[in-house]
């Protein structure tokens, strides 16, 4: 024990000091003290100091031990002369190696206490391994490592979890498609409610970035499954037509799940692909609103348009007929129609002649119709007026239009 040795050094002390006493009432000469003092037999523990000098460990200190037992809140360390040292409670927690450590495994750990109320010198794993484990997360970031981790909690932004026993975040962005939340409306309660769902799941992420200093360790999941997902998406091909359903409405579009060729007929979701079909590829008219064209859960068709990295663009109104392709059968220049205002905006008007016909009526020609006027002060949206066209550009889907004075 610590004790022991601590006392025995104590007791060689006090010889020492007794000596030096007896050599001042004595008064010898220095060199006689000396020659007197190589005659006088030192005793077992003096030559034992003086051949294997012990250094009295301080806290703060980091000491190997063997692991000489291990329960659900204590581990047991043999430390050789000092005696035997104790790991307890939420010191124990070791990320790196305490689940797989065994009798007879060396481990470091620092020094708490010389002597506990049960008379062990009491250790802390956790403080000794908390530099190695952020050294292991930077190394597990640049081999770009799989790592397996639990989910400990969710916010609105993202999910907590643990790798190493340190905190790390998963940002709702870097979620696999997956677990990625689809709200319609954006509502970040339901978001979160979502994201709850996943707390105590096990999933695989890679770490993107590692700071020891701020503490700051940022995981993406999306980034562990792309390398899976890059196998199976090579399968496929610009050009391709998928059938799939609607997994999600955003503001932006609205997301497909499919099925890969090689996973036909599989009713696992884990062996879907996700595809995104921007609100300009949903069909062939102005959207405002991609929920007006698609809901969550309906069965479409698109055509695979892009494929980069583990983004796969998708395109409904590829598969649709262009009405733009016959629109010399139904407007031409000069013509004088009738067309209902979708929106203004600073620079112009988007007016619809029919369903899927839309043209500008730009604020310079506006201005040449009611000069000094804006173009809010007589126009309204969703009311209808008399428009000429001024050019049609069929291939790329542009109409000049100017308001008709009435």
């Amino acid at each position: 024990m610590a004790k022991n040795i601590l006392d025995k050094l104590a007791e060689e002390v006090d010889k020492i000091k007794e000596g030096v006493g007896l050599e001042k009432e004595t008064k010898k000469p220095k060199k006689a003290a000396a020659k007197t003092a190589k005659k006088e037999k030192t005793s077992p523990m003096e030559e034992l100091l003086e051949k294997n000098p012990v250094k009295i460990p301080q806290v703060g200190d980091v000491l190997e031990g063997t692991v000489i037992n291990i329960t659900s809140n204590s581990l047991l360390l043999d430390l050789g002369g000092l005696g035997t040292g104790i790991v307890l409670g939420k010191e124990i927690k070791d990320g790196l190696s305490i689940g797989k450590l065994k009798a007879g495994d060396k481990v470091e750990a620092t020094l708490i206490d010389l002597e506990n109320e049960d008379g062990y010198i009491e250790l802390s794993v956790r403080e000794a391994s908390y530099e190695r484990a952020w050294e292991d997360l930077k190394a597990k970031r640049d081999n770009m490592d799989i790592i397996s981790t639990k989910v400990l909690d969710a916010n609105k932004g993202g999910l907590m979890v643990e790798i190493n026993g340190i905190t790390g975040f998963i940002p709702v962005s870097q979620l696999s498609s997956e677990h990625y939340p689809r709200v319609e409306d954006g509502d970040k309660n339901k978001i979160l409610e979502l994201l709850k769902k996943l707390v105590g799941k096990e999933i695989s992420v890679r770490i993107l970035d590692v700071d020891s200093e701020t503490e700051k360790l940022i995981a993406s999941e999306r980034a562990a499954s792309s390398e899976k997902e890059k196998e199976v998406i090579s399968q496929l091909k610009v050009g391709d037509v998928i059938e799939g359903e609607v997994s999600g409405v955003v503001d932006f579009g609205a997301f497909v799940k499919f099925l890969p060729p090689s996973k036909a007929g599989s009713d696992r979701d884990s062996d879907k692909l996700e595809g995104l079909v921007h609100i300009s590829e949903l069909a062939w008219q102005l959207i405002n609103d991609p929920r007006t064209i698609v809901k969550t859960g309906d069965k479409v068709k698109a055509k695979i348009i892009s494929i980069d990295d583990t983004r796969i663009s998708l395109s409904m109104k590829a598969l649709a007929k262009d009405p733009w392709s016959e629109i010399s059968e139904k407007y031409k220049v000069g013509d004088i129609v009738k067309g209902k205002i979708d929106k203004i905006n600073p620079f112009g008007a988007f007016v619809y002649l029919d369903k899927d016909i839309h043209g500008l009526a730009h604020v310079s020609e506006f201005q040449e119709v009611y000069p000094g006027k804006k173009m809010n002060e007589v126009l309204q949206a969703g009311e209808t007026y008399s428009w000429k066209i001024l050019s049609i550009e069929p291939k790329d889907h542009r109409m000049g239009l100017m308001i008709v004075k009435e």
